[in-house]
Parts: structure tokens; C-alpha cells; sequence
């Protein structure tokens, strides 16, 4: 910022809490104000959180500020127009501080709190504008200080406080503060204060109480519905001296709340009446995330409408919607909404509710074409990635989390560390904006010139640690990383990606020497990988379904190899029941895998599928947010025993991106949305689709409906200046259609294929993408073949390739007359 700064950042000069505890500080000043003021502008940071006040009045409605940035490199300073406070004459400036992320206990480690500071400091300055001069009052060492009724303030253990203790008209002009204390300064570089990129953090939503429970034990707790990140907001009326308790939780096990997804995070409230009639008070320095809440000590009987759920997290614009026939999908979608909203405060964390909370690298990498979808992230992620690029030039690497308060360096790792690549790219692709990979692009090259010195001769990424597909079903559970794909393969599979992308930056901003040299470094990479993981006949050394679904979405395959690499993910897919088999790595990816070859029908039962490990499968489970864990909660309702189990975790959301690109159909042609590809592709036995999507542009919606009597409606609108190529699905003639700005509708029968063309060697996928003949098919196996299910025979299952293939081995009196009469219409 170039604002001349007057001020400083204080602090009281005595300590105001005991060892490993900070009460809260009060500071405040007084200053006239004389006449003919134009305009008063208040500038606000702090090391630690701040709410500052004018004439008693809270300025702003700003929460958790400054909120978290990499402090060392960047401090947030907002600015509010405070000219309606002031009045002639006697004024008062105050301030409350807490200890937040730069003084307060961070990550799970015991020891890492007062990372950036080792008291609260305000940072204030006041600029008085009388047309002919401004005259300007700071922070500094002429204030005073003291403490009021909050005790103690964290982010991960709550807050405590005593509202007999809070002292009446602190903030107003004619308090009396001669008790009061001296305040010292702090020394601080104030050229690294910054003028704020994202949207502040607000109270965006509130929610009512749904049900008081009393739980098995007699315990109340209190349940709003939605696991939400904020806190509760009290009104009360008890005598003078009783504490109230609040205990957050995610869920309830076996009636009860349970808190060990919090793992050492307290997530705990405390509120002392002052005793004179109805009480309001909710915490200002701290968070929580929660669907349930324990109430302890309340006096008297408790009402749903003494408590309400704040909702609490940066103020993003909305700009994605999506809704279909299916209710269990338009669920799912609705939590990962819920998931991206409650780890979007201030910064994209990875959980809202445990001893975590941090700006992990991996998690927005995967989740970042999603996040752009559902709202504008332009602020918040190029916010982030500052404080990317800051650490990732003082530590010579990307950490594994973004701002990172442990002070080492991480190893470079693929899909996290690569996040310096991969989301500024992402953000470019959804907002056309040049100047995010010029911002960034020091950042890009130094990653990926950092990785192709770890590559050996023959060009793979084959040393050092990697996460590989975390959180995969099949790694144990004390070893998230060791799921069956080759961490070295998922390394470099990555790098090809990267590599192709900065050749791309690198000619969107003219740098053609650097282009040309990261186009030879992907093909040196490409052809390692070919070398060592792909036959010539397209199948991968590594047979998972996440190796295929990053080799194919990586477009590593030589183009006719995809046919066959396309079977043989769908086939490993089938295999596995249709249920997930993917962690973080191949999640994002797999349906886009399985869609782009051909198996658009297996995309679709895997995404519809409720057994588990599923995507639905939580919602089968009333889940209102993403978990972490595919089972994090079991059927019996006992949550998965490991450390990794947050019931709020928005990564494997990711593929939400399949559900707006392939079902709702919308995707750019071009940086930006200028001009878009349209191509729904119905599938799964859903009838209709609406996407919504607001662009730079404008907003682009599109439609489609198939009617029971065979009839397909689709409809597409585009705001001016916009075009797109519309791929009609279904379309008799399989008519492509070019438009422009405004509203479109095409209306057309859905050919309908001919009965008796199927025989008993026809492929099972095949009939599986005939709705009526697979209906019928399904019927006879339910009926005459024992154990079948319905989850097999599944499109291009190697066992069962064909009818046929069934009676080979299994051929009970009458089935064979029964799939014949199936496939012909005239089984009964």
C-alpha cells in the first residue's frame, strides 16, 4: 500500500493473562473532532484479531479480522468510511483484540502458537478530511489499555467470557480510563501492510435450531441441521454469576455428541450472565464447525429460539448452480456447496472444525475448477496465492500448506506442490484474466524448474516423498498415502500436466523461448512415462483405476491407445462394484476419464452409486457436508477410528466438475466463457438437468428434459458478447449447432432402437445403454440367477462380456428362452 502511514501497532505494556493464555485487550483514545469535517476514513489491522469501535458504535461488519494471510510477507489493512460517526467535539476511538492465527495455538503440534506475534497489536489509523488538510490520529504510544469481559479467545478452543466484567461506555467519549494502563509499541515493517484482494470475512446466513435433544446420558443437545462453519448466538436471562458451556460438534454417535473430529480442538464456548434481564452475546474471535451443539448450566428450560447458528466465512458471490431429477444428486451437490462455503474463511482450508484448519495445497489443486464454478474465487485465491508465491520464494519450495506457521521446508510433491501451476491456470481458463499467470508466473516457472532437477536421466520423477492418492480405500488407515497406485507414477503423471501447462502460460504471455523449452521438457516427461507405464497397446504397468483416469485426463495416451486404456478403466471400474477406489488424486478425474472414452454409462453408475465407498453413500447417511473419508461414518453410525475423519472436507467435491461440465453440459471453448462448448450428456435414468452459470459475460444457462414419451428438450441462453457450439444429445442426426447471444430451444424424438436386434452375444454394455432392454434383462437375472443384485454384470466387466458368457457357466432350466424373449420384447 502507498497510504503514508502515521500509526503503529500497540500493545498493553503489562500482559493481560496468564501463561499460554492472552485476556483480551481493550484499547481506546480520545481526540476532537472540529468543524467543517468532509470525510473520515478509518484504517484497521492487527497482529491477532481486532473489532474496532467508534463513539460505542462497532465500525464495519467485518468478523475474524485482519483475517489469516502469510503474515510475514503480507497484513491485510481494511479501510471503512466512518464520516456518519464522528460528531463536533469530544470523539473516542477503541479496539478489542484476540489472539487469532498470528498469536494463538495453530496445527496439531503442542508447540506451535504465537507464530507471528507473542501478544495481540492494533494497527489504527484515523484520516480526518477538512478539504484544505487531513489530520490523522494512529495508534501509538499516547493510548491506553486494558481488559474487559472476554477471558480467553482461540480459534480452535473458543472463547470465554464474563460479561459482568465488561466495562460500561469504554468506547465513548467522557469514560473515565485513569485506571487504565500504558500501552507500548510494537516494531513492525508496515511496508508489508496490503490493501485487501479478497472479499472480508461476514456473518453470511443465520439458522434456526431444528430440534433439542436430550441424549441418552440427559445430556441437551442441540441440533441446527447443517454442519456449518460460525458459531451460536445466545439470548438468556439467569442470575448474575452462571456460565453457560457450548460444545460443538459434527455428529452424534449412539445419541450422544461425539467430538473427536475436533481431535484437540476444545471447540468450546463459555458465557457468564451479568444478570440483569434477557442477555444476547455471541463470540467475535473464533469459529467453529458444527451441525450440533452441547449446552451445559442453562438456567431454566431451553427454547429452540434462544439459540441461533451464525453462519460465518468469506463473502463470495455466488456464481454456479446445478439441479436434476435425481434428488439424492442435487443432495450431494448441495454439500459440496455447503463444504467449499464453511473452509472459504478467509483463506481455502481444508476442515472447519479440528486442530487443522490450514491452506493445504493439495486440497484447493483438486478443487479449484469446482470452487470457480460455484463462486467468484478471483479475491480469496489470488489472495492465497500471493502468500504462495512469498513463502514458496523464502523457503525455496510450495509448503504443504499455505500460510505455513511451522517454519521448515516441505518437499516438493506432485498435486500439492504443483498447485503454483495448476490453479493459476485454472483461474485463467474460468475468468480469462492475463494478468493471474503474470502475477504468478515467477511462481509457476520455479516449481516446475525446481522439479526437473528432481527428475532422473530419463526424465521420471521417480525420488523423493509423495502423497500419492490420499485417502484412497484401499490404503490403511495408519498410511493414507499407500493406496494401490504407484506414488511415482501419479508424480509423474502430474509433471506432464504442469509441464503443458506453463508451455501454455508462458505463450498467453509472449514468452515464446520460455514456451518452446516447457513444451520439450512435457514431451521429454510424456515419453518417460510411455516408456515406463504404458504398453504400445494402451494398458498401464500400474492397474488402477486411478492411473488411468490421470493418464487419459493428463492426455498422456497417444490417441489411438485411448480406446483401449478407456475399456480397461471401465472394465477396473466395473470390477470394483462401481463403488470408488480413488483417493485425492483420482477423484477429480475418473468420470471425465470414463465419459471421454466412451463409457459415459459407467461414469454414471459410478457417480449414482449409495453403496459404499460412494458419493452418495454419505447422503444415504443424512451427510449435509463432504467428508474427508469415503466412510468416515460407518452404517452402524460409528465414525471411522483415525485421525482422518473430518465430517467437512470439501476435496473429494472435485467431482462436482463432472456433474457441470458432461450432465449439465457447460464448458468453456476459450479462456473466460467468451465463447463455450455445450454438449449435456444424459445418462443414469435422469430425466432432466439445469445448469446456471454467471460469467464475466453474463449468465449462461442451460437445460434439458427428456419426456417419458421419448422426447428430448434442451435449452441454452447466452448473455451478449458470447457464442457457442451446441452438441444436441440424443439427436437423431446428431446435429451440432452454432449460436450466438440470447435465448435457444431445440425439440426432437429421441430415436428409438429397434427390439429383436440384440442376441445373446451382443455386449452386456451394449444393452446396458438401451433402457428398456437392460430393464428387462435386469428383471429375469433379479428373478432366476441367485445372488445377483444388480451391480453385475456390469459394461465391459471381463467375466461377463456377453449373455452368452453367463450360460456358459450358469444355466439353470429356462433362463436362456427368458434373456431371449428379454431381448426381443416379449418376455413377460
Amino acid at each position: 500500500m502507498s497510504h503514508p502511514w502515521r500509526a503503529a501497532f500497540i500493545t498493553p505494556s503489562v500482559r493481560t493473562g496468564g501463561e499460554g493464555s492472552v485476556r483480551a485487550p481493550y484499547l481506546r483514545r480520545e481526540f476532537t473532532v472540529g468543524a467543517g469535517l468532509r470525510r473520515a476514513t478509518l484504517s484497521v489491522s492487527a497482529l491477532g484479531l481486532i473489532e474496532a469501535y467508534l463513539n460505542g458504535t462497532r465500525v464495519g461488519d467485518e468478523v475474524l479480522t485482519p483475517g489469516w494471510t502469510s503474515y510475514q510477507h503480507r497484513l491485510v489493512v481494511s479501510s471503512h468510511d466512518v464520516t456518519d460517526l464522528m460528531t463536533a467535539g469530544g470523539n473516542a476511538l477503541g479496539a478489542v483484540l484476540g489472539e487469532g492465527w498470528a498469536v494463538g495455538r495453530l496445527t496439531w503440534e503442542a508447540d506451535c502458537r504465537a507464530v507471528w506475534a507473542d501478544r495481540p497489536a492494533a494497527f489504527l489509523q484515523l484520516d480526518l478530511d477538512y478539504g484544505d488538510r487531513i489530520e490523522t490520529l494512529g495508534t501509538d504510544g499516547s493510548w491506553r489499555a486494558s481488559t474487559g469481559a472476554g477471558l480467553t479467545d482461540g480459534i480452535y478452543d473458543g472463547e470465554s467470557y464474563d460479561a459482568r466484567l465488561e466495562p460500561t461506555g469504554w468506547a465513548e467519549p467522557g469514560f473515565d480510563d485513569a485506571a487504565w494502563s500504558a500501552v507500548e509499541v510494537v516494531q513492525r515493517d508496515l511496508d508489508t501492510l496490503v490493501a485487501p484482494m479478497a472479499p472480508p470475512i461476514r456473518r453470511i446466513e443465520e439458522l434456526p435450531a431444528r430440534e433439542i435433544i436430550t441424549t441418552p446420558s440427559g445430556r441437551t443437545v442441540v441440533d441446527f441441521g447443517q454442519n456449518l462453519a460460525g458459531w451460536v448466538r445466545l439470548t438468556v436471562s439467569g442470575t448474575a454469576g452462571t456460565t453457560i458451556t457450548l460444545r460443538y460438534a459434527e455428529t452424534l454417535v449412539a445419541g450422544e455428541a461425539d467430538f473427536r473430529t475436533n481431535r484437540t480442538a476444545l471447540a468450546t464456548d463459555r458465557y457468564t450472565l451479568r444478570g440483569d434481564g434477557p442477555e444476547t452475546w455471541e463470540p467475535r474471535f473464533t469459529f467453529h464447525g458444527f451441525r450440533y451443539v452441547q449446552v451445559e448450566d442453562w438456567p431454566g428450560p431451553l427454547d429452540r429460539d434462544a439459540l441461533t447458528a451464525v453462519v460465518v466465512h468469506s463473502d463470495l458471490r455466488r456464481t454456479g448452480w446445478f439441479e436434476t431429477s435425481d434428488e439424492l444428486v442435487n443432495q450431494w451437490h448441495r454439500n459440496v456447496v455447503w463444504s467449499m462455503r464453511d473452509n472459504f474463511v478467509g483463506l481455502p482450508t481444508d476442515s472447519p472444525q479440528r486442530d487443522e484448519r490450514l491452506g493445504w495445497t493439495g486440497d484447493i489443486n483438486v478443487f479449484g475448477q469446482t470452487a470457480a464454478f460455484l463462486y467468484d474465487v478471483t479475491g480469496v485465491l489470488g489472495s492465497w496465492l500471493a502468500d504462495l508465491a512469498a513463502e514458496q520464494r523464502e523457503k525455496g519450495g510450495v509448503p504443504f500448506f499455505v500460510p505455513d506457521p511451522r517454519g521448515r521446508a516441505d518437499p516438493t510433491t506432485a498435486l500439492w506442490g504443483d498447485v503454483a501451476v495448476s490453479l493459476p491456470w485454472t483461474l485463467y481458463e474460468e475468468y480469462g484474466d492475463r494478468d493471474v499467470l503474470a502475477r504468478q508466473y515467477p511462481s509457476m516457472t520455479a516449481f516446475v524448474d525446481g522439479v526437473e532437477r528432481l527428475l532422473d536421466d530419463s526424465g521420471l520423477w521417480n525420488s523423493g516423498f509423495q502423497f500419492g492418492d490420499w485417502l484412497a480405500p484401499d490404503a490403511p488407515t495408519t498410511n493414507p498415502s499407500g493406496g494401490g497406485t504407484d506414488a511415482r507414477l501419479i508424480a509423474t503423471a502430474a509433471f506432464c500436466r504442469t509441464t503443458r501447462q506453463l508451455e501454455r502460460t508462458a505463450e498467453v504471455l509472449g514468452h515464446d523461448a520460455d514456451a518452446a523449452r516447457y513444451r520439450a521438457l512435457h514431451e521429454r516427461v510424456r515419453a518417460a512415462f510411455h516408456h515406463e507405464w504404458v504398453s504400445p497397446a494402451g494398458r498401464l504397468a500400474n492397474e488402477t483405476v486411478t492411473a488411468y483416469a490421470l493418464a487419459i485426463c493428463f492426455d498422456i495416451f497417444d490417441p489411438a491407445q485411448l480406446p483401449r486404456a478407456g475399456r480397461r478403466l471401465a472394465d477396473l471400474v466395473a470390477a470394483a462394484g462401481y463403488r470408488i477406489s480413488t483417493g485425492f488424486a483420482g477423484t477429480p478425474f475418473v468420470a471425465h476419464a470414463l465419459s471421454r472414452t466412451g463409457s459415459l454409462r459407467t461414469a454414471y453408475r459410478l457417480m449414482l452409486q449409495t453403496e459404499r465407498p460412494s458419493f452418495l453413500y454419505p447422503v444415504t447417511m443424512g451427510a449435509t457436508t463432504v467428508w474427508e473419508r469415503w466412510d468416515a461414518i460407518l452404517p452402524d453410525g460409528t465414525l471411522t477410528e483415525t485421525a482422518a475423519s473430518s465430517l467437512n472436507h470439501y476435496a473429494l467435491g472435485a467431482a462436482a466438475d463432472w456433474l457441470h461440465r458432461v450432465v449439465g453440459g457447460l464448458s468453456p471453448a476459450e479462456p473466460g466463457y467468451r465463447r463455450v462448448r455445450v454438449a449435456p450428456a444424459p445418462g443414469g435414468g435422469l430425466t432432466h438437468a439445469t445448469l446456471t452459470h454467471d460469467t464475466r459475460w453474463g449468465r449462461m444457462r442451460v437445460g434439458w428434459r427428456r419426456g417419458a414419451e421419448g422426447r428430448m428438450t434442451v435449452e441454452v441462453s447466452l448473455p451478449p458478447g458470447t457464442s457457442a457450439q451446441v452438441i444436441l444429445p440424443e439427436h437423431p442426426e446428431n446435429l451440432t449447432d452454432d449460436v450466438g447471444a440470447g435465448s435457444h430451444r431445440w425439440e426432437y424424438d429421441i430415436p428409438v432402437p429397434t427390439r429383436g436386434a440384440y442376441t445373446l452375444d451382443t455386449p452386456v454394455s451394449t444393452l446396458a445403454d438401451d433402457p428398456a432392454v437392460w430393464s428387462a434383462v435386469d428383471a429375469v437375472l433379479r428373478k432366476r440367477v441367485p445372488g445377483y443384485t444388480g451391480s453385475e454384470p456390469g459394461d465391459g466387466e471381463p467375466s461377463l462380456p456377453t449373455l452368452r458368457a453367463l450360460l456358459n457357466f450358469y444355466s439353470p432350466p429356462g433362463l436362456e428362452q427368458d434373456l431371449v424373449d428379454a431381448l426381443s420384447g416379449t418376455h413377460t
